[in-house]
């Protein structure tokens, strides 16, 4: 496990981050009074969204891992919480490696200790974000062989951008570095599935001082623009499965897909 970042990057307690807020609603204690401030008062359909969204990763994980791809490139990280992608994907392939990447200084103090790689594999960890995508994969290179297909990994992240931030050319750029046969894995907040939550979401998450950009249905599908979708295709976080049982039917306001580089 290797890390680049910043020497002793501070962590701002009087701003909520998406990470900590996410981390609140999944349960963990990684969080602080002003990010408890924002996920208490969302709706309790947004817990079960952090919830779909963890479990939707690991069922694409698991199958990209079942289907060869050994390098795993996940952007927005967030704070560790187990099991991780790297131990879902070494668990099937041991000599998988995988790079981390999350702007929140929180998650480096956990990094360290909680990714820690099987010793057939890697897993690296860089403090960074995603509205600057070339430091990202300038890092990656140095793990990852961009040679070979690489999956990227976008879990629940995008709508932190708004289109003002331009999403959707960001993961364009990402995509446009990664060679034939790679996959974009992509879960996103609907703002056209259940309009009043959603409405209700960002307006609390606003108040915390974080700007959300939730999508309708076809803003999300334009993330996959030139690539192949994998069946199902662009679903609800809890419709997407492969090679797994179906999981329990649940309403979901999040869309999710995976798809192929061609």
């Amino acid at each position: 496990m290797t890390t680049d970042t910043p020497d002793s990057p501070q962590i701002d307690t009087s701003k909520a981050h998406p990470a900590r807020v996410y981390d609140w609603l999944l349960g963990g204690k990684d969080n602080y009074p002003v990010d408890e401030a924002v996920g208490s008062q969302l709706p309790p359909e947004a817990a079960d969204g952090a919830r779909q969204n963890r479990q939707f990763m690991h069922r694409a994980a698991a199958w990209l891992a079942g289907q060869g791809i050994d390098q795993f490139l996940d952007i927005g990280t967030g704070i560790p919480t187990e099991p991780n992608l790297h131990q879902i994907v070494q668990g099937i392939t041991p000599d998988a490696k995988i790079v981390y990447a999350d702007n929140d200084p929180i998650v480096l103090r956990h990094a360290e200790a909680l990714l820690i790689s099987r010793p057939e594999g890697l897993t690296d960890y860089i403090q960074a974000d995603v509205r600057r995508p070339a430091e990202i994969v300038e890092h990656a290179r140095h793990v990852l062989d961009f040679d070979r297909p690489v999956a990227l990994s976008l879990i629940a992240l995008m709508h932190f951008l708004p289109d003002s931030m331009d999403a959707h050319g960001i993961v364009r750029n990402l995509v446009s570095t990664l060679p034939s046969g790679s996959y974009l894995v992509l879960s996103h907040a609907s703002s056209d599935i259940f309009p009043e939550l959603s409405d209700q979401v960002t307006a609390e998450y606003a108040r915390g001082g974080i700007t959300l950009g939730f999508r309708a249905r076809p803003e999300v599908l334009r993330f996959f623009d030139g690539l192949e979708l994998v069946e199902p295709g662009l679903v609800t976080a809890t419709e997407w499965y492969k090679g797994t049982p179906a999981p329990e039917p649940e309403g979901s306001g999040i869309y999710a897909a995976v798809a192929r580089v061609p």
